[in-house]
Order: structure tokens, then C-alpha cells, then sequence
């Protein structure tokens, strides 16, 4: 069905290493989600490496965000850093991100995402938490990648166990699912991640991930 096979990435190309981030400089753009919002703070932060690799940093919030472009099976995926949801681990996945509805995750570490986007893909949309290789919790949206065909009181349930997870795993926001949808808007300040890169929408240009 058209509206039910909308999730077109080639797995068997995809693997943890999609979400390395080969380090460039020593500070980069980072998308500063705020709670509640729609818009980001842009930041410049410093960000560690570990083998020739960016990675993230748990104490001051820096995860790691990609966006995995879903409907065309075009390979492309955007990486960057964000700021704001908390993880301690893990990481959360969505194919719900306005307007073009790729699908978008932010994480602790690559396999955690690589996990919750393939649970994501599996069910040819939705969300998904997701620790190391395990899988957390899930909620299917088969039609389109966004929206379920179960009964209101069978996504309530699957939505407060989300939640939960997304809790368990360290997020401090009140929905982060809700605030995920919105991280690869590029439509909307200040600086947003799209599967072809980092959007300063300011200047509504593509920017580089490192600034020095």
C-alpha cells in the first residue's frame, strides 16, 4: 500500500558507522532544543573526540542528532549535535519531523541510535526508544509514518510507555517526542538539522557542523 510502505532506506547500507562524525575542529554548531519550544538557541560548543571521532559529551547535555532521509532511498543522512533532551543513555527515534517527516534521532551513542532507527524502520514508522542494541519501547504509525491504526486508548498506553522510557533513559523534557518532531524543522529559528545538513535559519543557509 502507498500510504503503508512510505519508509524507503536501505538498511542493509546502514549500519552504526553512518552516525560517526569524523572530527573536524575542536568546536562545533550545536541545535539548543528548549522545552516547549518549536524554535533552538544556535550554539558554538566545544566537542570531544575519541579516535579521530566527535563524540558525545554527557555532562554538559552534547548528544549526537541525525536525520535519516525516508521517502526517496536517497542514503542521505545529516548529522549534528544537540543540546537540551537529557539522555544518559540510549536513544530516542521518530519518523513524526515536520515538514518532511524524515526520520530523526537524537542519541547518547551510535549503536543506541542505529537501534532505535532501525526499530523505527521495522515499523514502518513511529517511535522508538532504544539502549545499546535493545529496543525500550515502540509506538507504530504504519500509515505514512505518521499515524497509528489502533484504537485512542492502545496509543495512549504505548505513548505513556514511551514516555516512561524516555525518562528512564535520562530525558528532562516534558515531551520529547513532541519536541524531537520539530529539531529538523528548517523553516523554523534558529538552527535545524535536515538529511542534507545544518540549516542557519537566520541566514536560511546551510552551515558548516564545525566552526574552528
Amino acid at each position: 500500500s502507498p500510504v503503508r510502505d512510505t519508509i524507503r532506506v536501505d538498511w542493509d547500507s546502514l549500519d552504526k558507522r553512518a552516525f560517526h562524525i569524523p572530527a573536524q575542529g575542536s568546536k562545533a554548531r550545536v541545535i539548543g532544543a528548549i522545552e516547549s519550544q518549536i524554535v533552538t538557541n544556535h550554539l558554538i560548543e566545544e566537542i570531544p573526540w575519541e579516535n579521530g571521532l566527535a563524540v558525545t559529551d554527557l555532562e554538559r547535555d552534547i548528544l549526537k542528532m541525525a536525520v535519516i532521509e525516508r521517502h526517496l532511498g536517497t542514503g542521505n543522512v545529516g548529522l549534528g549535535f544537540i543540546h537540551g533532551f537529557g539522555l544518559k543513555a540510549g536513544a530516542l527515534a521518530t519518523s513524526v519531523a515536520h515538514d518532511h517527516h524524515n526520520i530523526v534521532v537524537v542519541g547518547v551513542d551510535d549503536q543506541s541510535m542505529y537501534t532505535a532507527a532501525c526499530a523505527v524502520g521495522e515499523m514502518g514508522g513511529g517511535f522508538a526508544t532504544a539502549n545499546k542494541d535493545q529496543v525500550m519501547a515502540t509506538l507504530p504509525f504504519p500509515i505514512a509514518g505518521l499515524m497509528s491504526d489502533q484504537p485512542a486508548e492502545a496509543v495512549v498506553v504505548a505513548m505513556d510507555t514511551l514516555q516512561k522510557s524516555a525518562a528512564a533513559l535520562g530525558s528532562k523534557l516534558h515531551d520529547p517526542f513532541m519536541t524531537l518532531s520539530f529539531m529538523a524543522l528548517e523553516v523554523i529559528p534558529t538552527l535545524k538539522l535536515t538529511d542534507q545538513g545544518l540549516i542557519d535559519v537566520e541566514q536560511f543557509k546551510p552551515v558548516k557542523l564545525f566552526v574552528e
